[in-house]
């Protein structure tokens, strides 16, 4: 299971590597090891992201496509989305399926073995252009962004214009 599973990253790699205009770059953490993946994000133009750059690990599960990678940001993000630790919550990251404990996600938006790791990173690049504070993983950024959006934004711009100082 795991050979397939890295055969398909391999391929899956070589693909996003190729494409330049997408606004997000692959590659791996450690050459041995296809399961995880380091990507470095442009923050979307017209965005409170834009001119940010942002680091995220990958981390695929051994029967990938079956379930879903894990993705974390190591740069500081504030955003309802997003944890704390940095772990994005986002419905295309659930396992397949339902959840009964989440009636407002239906099958069709947790992760399906048909999609790519390029749904993914598209996914999440809308996420961080449009939050969903409706069921938010990261409450503090939620509750600011709702009650304070202008003190919320210049978080966000802080923290962008710190993705690139380093």
């Amino acid at each position: 299971m795991a050979h397939v599973a890295r055969e398909l990253l391999k391929k899956e790699l070589v693909t996003l590597m190729k494409d330049e205009s997408c606004g997000f770059s692959v590659g791996l953490e450690d050459d041995s090891d296809f399961f995880t993946w380091r990507v470095v994000f442009e923050g979307p133009a017209e965005s409170l992201y834009e001119g940010g750059i942002f680091t995220a690990i990958l981390k695929f599960p051994s029967d990938f496509p079956n379930n879903p990678p894990e993705m974390r940001f190591e740069t500081e993000m504030w955003h309802p989305n997003i944890y704390p630790d940095g772990r994005v919550c986002i419905s295309i990251l659930h396992p397949p399926g339902t959840d009964r404990f989440n009636d407002q996600e239906t099958a069709d938006e947790r992760w399906r073995p048909i999609l790519g790791v390029h749904s993914i990173l598209i996914s999440v690049m809308s996420m961080l252009v449009d939050p969903n504070v409706d069921s938010p993983a990261n409450i503090d950024a939620a509750v600011n962004m709702k009650n304070d959006y202008e003190g919320w934004k210049k978080k966000v711009r802080q923290l962008t214009r710190k993705s690139v100082e380093g």
